[in-house]
């Protein structure tokens, strides 16, 4: 086997310096020139992507031109509306709280989710707490099907297959979460003349990991061309409180605790931009393998999974599509 002596993890290295500065005049421009508002309105979710978005937009237009939106729900955990109010007062920005969990359960977010479930688990209801999850997508017979893990009042766990049925239910329940919050987002944008500011990476923008008229809209999507490895190394440049640094990333959407790795994505973050980077740059799978411990051909099934959920997630990143063309406006 052949190793390239030139491939590491030192390719994801980045100048944070140059890049928050090249960063802070784009959003500059696109706030105050391009889109013409005020301020910008960042879902701070004491995660580390939103934390960095809403550090960026305070050096970019002042703290003060910057609103801290915190959303939270019946399912979040309680470290993320304290994390997230620990970044706004480093960052001395403003903020407000809005509990999106009455809204959902008027439509139906919960209601809905739990009868999903109960199509492979009939026990499942008050007390229940759930997540969904994936099997390990390295080995060469798994298949992307979704299984449900229930935890009972007692504590007990149980595992079952989800049919599609019962998956496609489950998710579209929870996505009134992402929806909901994006409304209440552009609420105050427009209350305030300000603009969306998104939150995603370049491995959640680039594999789909977001909801479509969800968490994927937004007026400007800062950070959607760093690998997720860059924006920790962009936070410790920029301050971003070290709990917030070293807090795993999660979904933050299921009753239990769940991983991203679990619920999406075949390998940690770190070893997931590796192998996404020499995916975009045609390096061989048995270059990229020992850098990112792993066997030449697993790191080929990554390149190849890689591409079939960049297929299969293809629509999220579509407008409307019209039925015959439209002059723009003013041609």
């Amino acid at each position: 086997m052949s190793v390239a002596v030139g491939f590491s993890a030192e390719v994801l290295h980045l100048n944070s310096a140059a890049a928050a500065a090249h960063i802070e005049a784009a959003i500059r421009d696109a706030v105050f020139q391009r889109l013409r508002r005020r301020g910008a309105v960042v879902a701070i979710s004491g995660g580390i992507d939103s934390s960095v978005v809403a550090a960026l937009c305070a050096r970019a237009l002042g703290p003060d031109r910057v609103l801290g939106l915190m959303l939270p729900e019946a399912d979040s955990s309680p470290e993320s509306l304290r994390l997230a109010q620990s970044l706004a007062t480093s960052l001395a920005i403003r903020t407000q709280v809005e509990d999106i969990g009455g809204i959902l359960a008027e439509a139906g977010c919960y209601r809905r989710r739990d009868e999903a479930i109960r199509q492979v688990i009939p026990e499942y209801g008050d007390g229940y707490k759930c997540k969904i999850v994936l099997p390990d997508m390295l080995r060469n017979n798994a298949y992307a099907v979704f299984s449900v893990v229930v935890q009972s009042p007692s504590g007990q766990r149980t595992k079952a297959r989800l049919s599609l049925e019962a998956y496609l239910g489950v998710v579209a329940a929870t996505n009134f979460k992402q929806r909901t919050r994006k409304m209440m987002e552009y609420y105050y944008a427009d209350r305030f003349n300000y603009a969306v500011a998104g939150t995603p990476n370049r491995l959640e923008y680039d594999q789909g990991f977001f909801v479509k008229n969800g968490d994927g809209a937004a007026d400007l999507k800062p950070i959607a061309h760093l690998y997720k490895s860059q924006v920790y190394e962009l936070a410790a440049y920029l301050g971003v409180p070290e709990e917030i640094r070293r807090r795993p990333p999660t979904t933050d959407t299921y009753p239990l605790d769940q991983s991203q790795e679990e619920f999406y994505f075949p390998l940690p973050f770190q070893k997931m931009d590796l192998c996404l980077y020499g995916k975009n740059h045609c390096i061989p799978p048995d270059e990229v393998a020992p850098t990112v411990g792993l066997t030449a051909d697993q790191v080929a099934r990554v390149y190849r999974l890689i591409d079939s959920t960049r297929n299969a997630t293809q629509y999220l990143h579509l407008g409307p599509i019209l039925c015959a063309d439209v002059p723009e406006a003013g041609s």
